[in-house]
């Protein structure tokens, strides 16, 4: 067995299950690193005794997909940025939550949320002792005040905070987003707070800002809407920010959310564009080599001013590839060219792997590729116009095969209408991208008619309308859906039987379509299971309001203080209700006592009245800011547990937690600790 014998496939699987290993196996990197060694070192002594006999041995084999799992697991540990000794949480002069001067260069600049604009940052310094680490820093918009670029150096006086895990069951965790991009804590301050010591453009990303601000100044001068802008910096700069939550809504219900996420689909089309481009290159001595270098300096170019995100990474590498192929006339196998990407970008950035992106990318290209030549060979129109608008339809299709559970998974919804925009969209986009292109240079060269950039405009314009009334199709979209990640894996074990037993019609193949029926099934009936087993008394956190949820198989019944009863179903109810495939909820005032668990709960609201003369609680819930004596409280009853929830004042929580402290009961406040669960019996 020779070493070039190892298909890459292969090898990226290995590399892959070692990164998934490492979210369960704590490993330090010390023991990692000596695990690696030693297992590299046994694989070269195997590899040079039995290299005589090398193909009639298995042992090689199996150290090398052991040494790559071990690879994999060493790749986690080593970009962890905790794992090393000049990360400011290990240094001395870092206090989380104290006042801090501290040294920030900007990093990347993030979409703004309702109130803050957002920076990821390197943490530089800290009272002038030298550091290293990312964190978050929130600035309170302010329209007076111009945006920090990428590389500018900040120097603020503030508070370091820890990233808080997610304050109710089943809500999107935020901390566990940051941190598989390396941030362990966010930094909340003002513009006026923030001193700019140096602008100064010192990286590849900084010039690409540059880039991106320089040509956003010069289309800024063809009068261009917000919106079509904000579309333009989306399709060609790979920047979202400016995207307003409406036209990235329509986008996202019309199912063609990926259009505006440069991606395969986009370098793809700029390669073909180039690769026409570079053809009179080919005419002169050595013109292929420098035809396929022109178009890999052109295709980086890009990604690096398309902010180098993990889909603009996996395409610019794998269609770097593709370029090299097509212009020697080797036969492109294009998942190897695919696995060769991904273990590259892994081998850089191991928590790309549990990027949305990077998945969903990956497993739509990997559909695209194995299912399309399938699905196209039932059927080849004969006029050139059909033909384009089939492999549209069927591209769509095929993606939706590589990308539908995973989707569902993340998103819980179906955009009933993705057909019709996609097959509409896809055919057109080439022609968006390539005509954006020559917008972007002519508007930079102060070259660009007018007559072109309004038509351009109407373009994006007509594109954001269509989009919009694809979503404004409410009863094409299916949304809530419940879908666990046991489905998930179910539902692509029945996919790839299927089509092996499509393209390998075998009585085997059947048995694997069996058995990957049954599995569906045992999943099936396992999620029921615990679904309609599942019990449990939750204290909701909510801010300036409060609500219980008493959970029962599939019947939810809320208690709460909302004014609008639609509010009580907002996301945190609703990602609630979906993770747990409830289907019926009941809403209800609240009470001044629960039992649960053969316990009492003593409700105390803001009038502070209660009567305990019949029964003697176990928990007391404090809820809209009672006054009342705590000591007294605590000593007249004894309770097990004190709980405050988001509807109190701040300094009520911190007079009753010093209470509590000093009578040693456990306070429990839903801010600070999340939501307070009882398991119902």
């Amino acid at each position: 067995m020779k070493l070039l014998d190892f298909v890459i496939v292969k090898l990226t699987i290995y590399l892959v299950t070692g990164i998934l290993l490492s979210r369960f196996i704590d490993i330090s990197l010390l023991i990692s690193t000596e695990i690696f060694g030693v297992l590299l070192i046994l694989l070269t002594l195997i590899y040079f005794i039995s290299k005589p006999q090398l193909k009639k041995t298995i042992w090689f084999g199996l150290i090398s997909y052991i040494t790559m799992i071990s690879l994999g697991i060493l790749l986690v540990t080593l970009h962890n940025q905790k794992n090393h000794k000049g990360h400011y949480s290990y240094s001395s002069v870092f206090i989380q939550d104290s006042i801090l001067s501290v040294t920030l260069k900007v990093s990347n600049r993030l979409k703004p949320n309702n109130f803050n604009d957002r920076y990821v940052v390197s943490i530089l310094k800290i009272n002038e002792v030298s550091v290293k680490g990312l964190s978050l820093l929130n600035i309170r918009k302010d329209s007076l005040t111009r945006a920090f670029d990428v590389d500018d150096i900040l120097i603020i006086k503030t508070q370091i905070h820890a990233v808080k895990a997610p304050l109710n069951p089943d809500q999107f965790n935020f901390k566990k987003f940051l941190e598989n991009k390396y941030i362990y804590s966010q930094i909340y301050s003002k513009y006026e707070d923030v001193f700019i010591a140096e602008t100064k453009t010192s990286s590849i990303y900084g010039y690409a800002d540059a880039i991106r601000k320089h040509i956003n100044s010069k289309l800024q001068n063809h009068n261009f809407k917000p919106d079509e802008l904000a579309i333009i910096n989306a399709l060609l700069l790979g920047q979202r920010q400016g995207l307003s939550e409406n036209i990235y809504n329509d986008y996202k219900n019309a199912g063609s959310i990926h259009i505006l996420a440069v991606s395969g689909l986009h370098v793809g089309i700029i390669l073909l564009f180039l690769n026409f481009i570079f053809k009179p290159i080919e005419f002169i001595k050595y013109g292929h080599v420098y035809k396929i270098i022109a178009i890999i300096i052109c295709l980086w170019g890009f990604a690096i001013i398309a902010g180098l995100s993990a889909s603009v990474l996996r395409a610019a590498l794998m269609f770097s590839f593709v370029a090299v192929a097509m212009n020697i006339n080797r036969p492109r196998n294009t998942l190897n060219i695919l696995a060769g990407s991904a273990f590259v970008l892994l081998l850089f950035n191991p928590n790309l792997l549990f990027d949305v992106g990077f998945q969903l990318s990956y497993l739509a290209v990997i559909a695209i590729v194995t299912i399309y030549p399938l699905l196209y060979s039932i059927w080849r129109p004969k006029y050139p116009v059909a033909d384009k608008f089939w492999q549209a339809f069927i591209v769509s299709i095929a993606a939706q095969f590589g990308v539908l559970p995973i989707s569902i998974y993340y998103f819980h919804q179906i955009p009933g209408l993705f057909l019709l925009s996609n097959v509409i969209a896809i055919p057109f986009l080439g022609f968006i991208l390539g005509f954006g292109i020559i917008i972007i240079i002519l508007s930079t060269i102060n070259f660009l008619p007018s007559f072109l950039s309004t038509s351009y405009g109407k373009i994006i314009e007509s594109m954001n309308l269509f989009f919009k009334w694809i979503a404004k199709q409410e009863a094409f979209l299916i949304q809530d859906i419940s879908f666990n990640i046991f489905q998930v894996i179910a539902s692509y074990i029945l996919i790839i039987t299927l089509y092996h037993l499509y393209t390998k019609k075998s009585y085997k193949q059947v048995l694997y379509v069996l058995v990957a029926i049954l599995i569906g099934q045992s999943v099936l009936i396992t999620t029921k299971y615990f679904t309609e087993t599942k019990e449990q008394f939750v204290v909701f956190h909510k801010g300036t309001s409060s609500i219980i949820g008493f959970h029962k198989g599939r019947a939810l019944q809320l208690h709460h203080s909302l004014i609008d009863s639609v509010e009580a179903k907002n996301t945190m109810i609703t990602n609630y209700t979906t993770k747990n495939h409830i289907t019926e909820i009941q809403e209800e005032s609240l009470q001044t006592m629960y039992k649960i668990n053969n316990k009492w709960l003593l409700v105390v609201d803001s009038l502070g009245i209660y009567n305990i003369k019949s029964f003697k609680p176990e928990y007391v819930w404090l809820r809209n800011s009672p006054k009342l004596n705590l000591n007294r409280l605590i000593d007249s009853i004894q309770p097990q547990v004190i709980i405050a929830d988001g509807s109190n004042y701040k300094s009520y929580i911190t007079r009753w937690e010093e209470t509590c402290k000093a009578q040693k009961i456990p306070f429990h406040h839903t801010y600070k600790k999340g939501a307070f669960v009882i398991k119902l019996k």
